[in-house]
């Protein structure tokens, strides 16, 4: 029996190559308290059918360092995310080397499949991993990091920054930092506030 402590196997050059386009299963349940948006799957997710998986990406420790979880999950322990009351999709399915492969028209797409699907689930907030992304698949062109003025589906939402390695701008504990506000905001109270 493999070890749970190892990390998952690398995908090849090969692996990667081939998942241009594939798609990967949300995490995701009715009533989350927040339901994490990324833009889209990187080939290493799309390879591996992990969230935020590539090395170096910056969710998961983002993630435990603001408060979400009682340590820091591997991406292949994301269904564990669900015990948390937390869930992850994104905004366009299809895998890409690089989020500014993306077009405009499917990141709009992206926008309206989401609204949908926070319809479904009505999580308790709404967190989007990419102000850029937010602002095209939105139509909101002043919306910034931080909880967001109007709501989609009557949920609230809060960009957070991208945790991607390429995002320079954000050091890991920023990342925390903005990663605990949005966790002081979607502590239990009534729904919305």
């Amino acid at each position: 029996m493999p070890s749970l402590d190892r990390a998952p196997s690398r995908p090849s050059p090969a692996d990667l190559a081939a998942a241009a386009g594939r798609t990967i299963p949300d995490v995701i349940a009715p009533d989350l308290a927040v339901l994490f948006c990324g833009i889209n799957p990187g080939l290493w997710s799309a390879a591996t059918g992990h969230h935020f998986a590539r090395p170096g990406n910056r969710f998961w420790p983002a993630l435990h360092r603001g408060g979400f979880t009682a340590r820091q999950l591997r991406p292949d322990e994301q269904e564990q995310l669900l015990g948390y009351g937390l869930g992850i999709t994104n905004l366009v399915a299809r895998g890409s080397a690089r989020a500014d492969e993306l077009t405009r028209e499917e990141l709009v797409a992206g926008g309206a499949a989401l609204t949908a699907k926070i319809d479904e689930y009505r999580p308790r907030w709404l967190a989007v991993l990419g102000v850029g992304a937010y602002r095209t698949a939105f139509g909101d062109r002043a919306a910034a990091v931080g909880p967001q003025p109007t709501k989609i589906a009557g949920t609230p939402v809060w960009i957070l920054p991208n945790p991607s390695g390429l995002n320079a701008h954000y050091t890991l504990e920023r990342l925390a930092e903005e990663f605990a506000r949005l966790r002081e905001a979607a502590a239990p109270g009534p729904r919305g506030v």
